[in-house]
Order: structure tokens, then sequence, then C-alpha cells
């Protein structure tokens, strides 16, 4: 499988027309795909677009206020260049094997070449029935599409491994969910469309040359260094491993529960993947669940860690033809160290903590003990303790916990760690604003904003995702999207349609 590079000319502004498309996906064949053209949608009209996505593929965004930039994202265009096709997969879904499944509901466009950004999948979300849709319509609604959309966008600001979203384009089609709603699509921008599920579809379908062949591909993309050697399939589960790990232990620093962690959700090169039933934690709730259609607690937010060793035992399995069994065992043991040791990294930033010392995991559990039996907002606590002061004997934090004496003795114990460092207050609590975000994408906030765009306002939309853009900066005039929800916002029910 050949793979192209990028060409040096590429990093001048493109316009739609002249996108630098190198399809090496579809060079794979059609047992990993079907062609499929989009089926367009009706009126179509924009509701959002990034700049900062747009710029990925080195497309002047000025392209984006072109009258016809809806025609090509609402499947009624199709970009020059571009070869839609539905994905073939497989997965684990909550635990059980769930056979044959696929691109039910969206196309991949193709990739955009790149420079210095490298290669972008283009997958447009909503584009009709395929041959994975079962018994679906093949169809997104405008809820679900503002949600990724935002949240991929809140991620990628946030530093987290995130997959972006280009645009959302609203429309007058009808689609029927629980109620008759409009049709949408969003543009899904990965560096990998590859799922673990990819490689359980061949494994589980007996075709052991067709599961190599889409691991040397992988490998080929994303490791090229490795494509020679003997051990590219150890380090192409390698990698999976250690990126898994990164990428769930940003999930648990930031508070972000992903809610539908199936195999078939999970990209093979670590990143965030597949936005539906997410939330981001309100009050600190380790047993958070973000997904009402989870009724058995498998995807909360504590057991995260947990079922991202499981989905990889899952792609080792399918994998274990291609790698001996010791071999993927040492590298499945990476997992549990990896993480801890990146989490505890990014817990200490949180903390304001300079250097790793054996009492800061105490310190730590400590506190994530106070705030859960406190019903603390997690990301409003970690932003006021940027302001931290150890020379106050009391900390004004103290007035928000019921537990008053138990809160003096934690910040008796982190008073006493900070004055260990010697550093000056102004630049720890710089660099902990940094680590510590403001805003977030908070459900309820989501849905304000959903329900003025389902009136055909998307004003709030585009405010919340400007906002959500710079997550770590003060911004005088936005301090409400800052705010701890009403009691009503933390209650919202969210399902994979949402």
């Amino acid at each position: 499988m050949v793979i192209r590079k990028g060409r040096r000319h590429n990093s001048a502004m493109q316009t739609l027309e002249n996108l630098q498309f190198d399809n090496s996906f579809a060079r794979l064949g059609p047992p990993f795909y079907t062609r499929q053209q989009a089926r367009g949608l009706d009126n179509p009209r924009l509701v959002i677009a990034s700049k900062a996505a747009a710029e990925l593929l080195n497309l002047d965004p000025a392209q984006l206020e072109r009258p016809d930039f809806v025609q090509y994202f609402s499947g009624n265009r199709l970009l020059p260049g571009a070869e839609p096709l539905a994905m073939v997969y497989a997965g684990h879904q909550f635990g059980q094997y769930a056979g044959q499944l696929g691109d039910g509901r969206g196309l991949l466009l193709g990739e955009v070449m790149s420079e210095p950004h490298g290669r972008w999948d283009l997958h447009l979300k909503g584009a009709g029935k395929t041959p994975y849709s079962r018994f679906g319509d093949g169809r997104a609604v405008l809820r679900s599409s503002i949600r990724e959309f935002l949240c991929s966008e809140a991620m990628a600001a946030l530093g987290v491994p995130s997959s972006r979203a280009l645009c959302v384009i609203d429309s007058d089609t009808r689609v029927q969910r629980e109620q008759i709603e409009r049709g949408a699509m969003v543009l899904r921008m990965a560096r990998s469309h590859v799922r673990f599920g990819h490689f359980e579809h061949f494994h589980y379908t007996e075709q052991p040359e067709l599961l190599r062949e889409l691991a040397d591909y992988v490998v080929a993309r994303h490791y090229p260094e490795f494509i020679d050697k003997a051990e590219r399939h150890a380090e192409l589960l390698r990698q999976a491993t250690l990126r898994t790990a990164t990428l769930i232990a940003h999930w648990q620093a930031v508070g972000f529960a992903h809610g539908v962690l199936n195999t078939d959700n999970m990209s093979i090169i670590g990143d965030t993947f597949d936005y539906g039933p997410f939330g981001f934690l309100d009050d600190f709730d380790p047993t958070f669940i973000c997904n009402h259609s989870d009724d058995r607690g498998r995807y909360s937010f504590e057991r995260q860690p947990s079922i991202g060793l499981w989905n990889l035992n899952a792609l080792a399995h399918a994998l274990s033809g291609l790698i001996d069994i010791d071999t993927i065992r040492g590298i499945l043991q990476q997992y549990e160290p990896h993480l801890i040791g990146v989490y505890s990294q990014l817990m200490r930033n949180k903390l304001g903590l300079i250097e790793d010392r054996a009492e800061d995991t105490e310190l730590l559990s400590e506190l994530l003990q106070l705030l859960a039996s406190n019903h603390s907002d997690y990301t409003v606590f970690f932003r006021r303790l940027c302001e931290f002061d150890e020379s106050q004997t009391h900390s004004p934090l103290r007035d928000d916990f019921v537990d008053r004496e138990r809160f003096d003795r934690w910040t008796q114990t982190y008073r006493a760690r900070l004055q260990q460092q010697q550093q000056p207050r102004e630049q720890r609590s710089a660099l902990m604003r940094r680590a510590n975000p403001k805003f977030i994408l908070r459900n309820y906030l989501a849905q304000q904003a959903i329900e003025k765009a389902e009136q055909g306002d998307y004003s709030e939309t585009q405010r919340l995702f400007t906002v959500l853009q710079s997550p770590y900066d003060e911004q005088p005039g936005n301090e409400s999207y800052a705010a701890a929800p009403p009691d009503w916002g933390k209650h919202l029910a969210v399902s994979c349609s949402s």
C-alpha cells in the first residue's frame, strides 16, 4: 500500500475545488468498503463553521462564506477528487460482539493532504442510507450534529486528542425520531477513521490476509518508520495501547465522559471519536453516567480507564494472528502504568505541583473524595483553586464545603506542599490557569443553543462555539458560561440520537 506524501505547494491556502485529495483507503479495495453517493439535503443552510478546522486543510477561511459552500457539505455536490465510500467494520457493543456494523449514516469522502498539518479524512455524517444502515435511515438530526461539532472543537481547544469538525448544515429535510426533526449533516475531520472494530471484522470473518493488509495500511500511514520491520504489527498495537491510555488520562483529568465506549467507537490512533451521549462532569461524581441507555453503568466516568483496557484486549485478540501472545501480554501490561503516569502529571498541573512526590497520590485522592462527598462542581472548583493563597490560614473555598474541618485539614497539607516548592504564587497561579479550564461544554449550554437553532436562530451556537475556543482564558462578558449549571441543567437525559 502506497501512502503518498503531501506536496510542498500545499502550504498555500486552498479553495474547495483544489483541495489535494489522496484517497489511500479507497485503494484498499471492495472488501473494505462500499462506494456510495450521498443523499442531499433539502434547502441546506449553514449553521456554523470552524476556521480553525479549515486551517488544518489549508482551506482559505473565505471559502466558508461562499454561497455554494453548503452544497458541498450537504451531499448535494461532490468535492473534486473525493471518492465517497461507506466503511465496513464490526465491534463489541456494551461488551457483546455485535457482528458486522459499518458506516450506517456517514460517508468517507476521502483524504486531504496539507502541509504542515498532514493528512485528514473528511467524513460526511448524516449522508443517507448505506448497505450498513440496518434499520436506520442514515440521517443525522440537528441536535446531534450541533453537539458533535461543538464538542469536537471544544476538546481540541482543551488540548485533548480528538477528531475535528468543519461545519454543520441544517435543512428542511424531515427525519423521524421520537418526533419529526430536521435533518442535518456535520463534516467530521479525523487523522484516521480506522477503528478497533475494523480489525475485529476481518478477524471474526476469518479473512487473515485482509486483516494483515489493513494492519500494514495503518502502519504505512501513521508509523511509516516501521513498515519494513518484522515487529510492525506489534508496534501498531503498542501505539494503540499507549495512545488510548494517554487519551483516557486526559478525559479523566478534564472530567469528560464519552458515553459509548464500544470497540467500533475507538480510534486506532487514540483520538476521541464518535461524539454521541457524551457529558462533562458538573458535580464531581465518579459514578456519573452520561448515557441514559447505559442502565448498568458500563461506561460510567470512573470505569473509562478499565474499559479502555478491555477494548484493547479485544483489539489484541483480533491481531493475535499477527503478534505472538507473549508480545501481546507485554504490550497490554504497559497500559495501566502509562495511563497513571499521564493522569498523575495532568493532575499535578491542575494542583500547581512541580515535582512528583509519593505523598501527592494521597493528597489528590483525599481531594477527590472531598469533592464527591460535597457534590462540588469539578471545573469551577479547580479554576477557583488557581487563586489559592498559601499565606492565608483559611481559604475562601472552605465556605463552599459542608465539612469545613475536613477541607481545612486538606488545605493544611496542600499549603505545606506548595510552600516546599518555593515558587512565586503569581507564577504558580498562571500555570494552573493553563491547566484548569474556565469554560467547558456543559450539557445545558449545548441544549440551550440547540433549542434556539431548532427555531432557526443559530446565534447562540455561534456564541457558545466562540467561548469554547478559548477555554483557559478569562472572557469578560461571558462569565455566565463558566457558572455551575442550574439544578435542571444537571439532569438532562442524553442518548445515542442526541
